[in-house]
């Protein structure tokens, strides 16, 4: 996995009418160094009726879009937000990314990591084979709490499995390390403690 220093996680949340799909929310954490920085978060307006169970599922009422810029604006301004920012996301390659350049802002050069191809790699060893690769069920899994379907939340969660992730590459590359320079024996690191 890439090991960026500083990113972008992004999640959108959509409204599907008619099999088009309207973007209602676009949001996003900065992280630098594994600390959340900065973020972006807006509803987007739409006069596409809001399909009942997206109401139950993200809590975004009509109202709330009603009030909010439309799609141009708030494309605009994620797009100076990302800047050239390199972004990660959950499974953004399948619905995400291609929604976003639908609507004439293509980042897929600035797409790094997709987490849900990472989650799905560390399966049988960081996971331990855990069935559902549903964001919120391998952040929970990795104690990261969080609201599913609200794109600032997933967002959230999204940066911090990446952070997880790193951690888990870190301290696997120490006992490597610590594998060449001691072989297999457990209590060579110990040395000299004990002449």
């Amino acid at each position: 996995m890439e090991k960026l220093s500083e990113y972008i996680s992004f999640d959108l949340e959509f409204n599907t009418v008619a099999e088009i799909s309207h973007i209602i929310q676009v949001s996003a954490v900065k992280f630098r160094d594994g600390v959340e920085v900065d973020n972006f978060d807006t509803y987007v307006y739409t006069d596409i009726p809001l399909q009942s169970f997206i109401n139950g599922l993200t809590g975004i009422t009509s109202e709330k879009i009603a009030k909010a810029p439309k799609l141009d604006k708030v494309l605009a301004d994620f797009k100076d937000f990302v800047g050239k920012t390199a972004l990660v996301g959950y499974n953004a390659l399948k619905s995400d990314l291609p929604l976003l350049a639908e609507n004439d802002l293509d980042l897929t050069d600035f797409y790094k990591v997709d987490l849900y191809d990472e989650a799905y790699e560390r399966r049988s060893s960081d996971l331990n084979g855990i069935a559902n690769l549903k964001l919120t069920s391998v952040a929970d899994f990795l104690g990261i709490s969080g609201h599913g379907h609200n794109s600032l939340e997933d967002a959230r969660m999204t940066a911090l499995v990446y952070e997880k992730f790193m951690e888990f590459d870190e301290n696997k590359s120490y006992l490597t390390q610590q594998e060449e320079e001691h072989g297999d024996n457990p209590f060579a690191a110990l040395g000299g403690f004990f002449s």
